[in-house]
């Protein structure tokens, strides 16, 4: 579709941490450049939560095009290890003035992230909103290959 893609291993994903995390992610975005309008985020998961932080560290005037979210939460969901990620509450304002264009996407059966994290993206960030039926937390293990959505989703804010 003409985009450069680049999809990063996060480290340590056993024992994720979130300065390590968007620290990474500043890497990986360094190597191609400084952030701007045509760049785009696809996060999965805890994926999100280090798109959004990211987005805080990025300096004003700094823009992103948009940032799709899969299956992503705003606070710790009862998980000891991604407490770090949730050491200080989310700058949504910050968030929105780096980023204009988001997207939710969720599954109506997810076993680990509710619906309520959408609504949450959805008034927070002013937030596009998807809700995939029976694509749980959208990962291979559950038999989840293809979300057309998040393509349609990517393709539609990036015009």
């Amino acid at each position: 579709k003409g985009f450069k893609v680049f999809a990063p291993l996060m480290p340590d994903t056993l024992n994720p941490q979130r300065n390590a995390w968007v620290n990474h992610l500043k890497h990986v975005t360094g190597i191609v450049g400084s952030p701007n309008p045509d760049w785009y985020f696809v996060g999965h998961s805890l994926g999100c939560i280090t798109i959004l932080k990211y987005l805080e560290t990025l300096e004003e005037g700094q823009k992103m095009g948009g940032a799709v979210l899969v299956a992503g939460f705003s606070d710790n969901l009862g998980y000891n290890e991604i407490n770090s990620f949730f050491e200080d509450p989310i700058n949504w304002s910050k968030v929105k003035s780096r980023c204009k264009n988001f997207v939710a996407v969720h599954s109506d059966d997810d076993p680990f992230v509710p619906l309520k994290y959408g609504e949450i993206f959805k008034e927070k960030l002013g937030a596009s909103l998807i809700i995939e039926h029976g694509m749980k937390h959208f990962t291979e293990e559950e038999g989840v290959t293809k979300v057309p959505a998040v393509l349609n989703a990517l393709l539609r804010i990036s015009k």
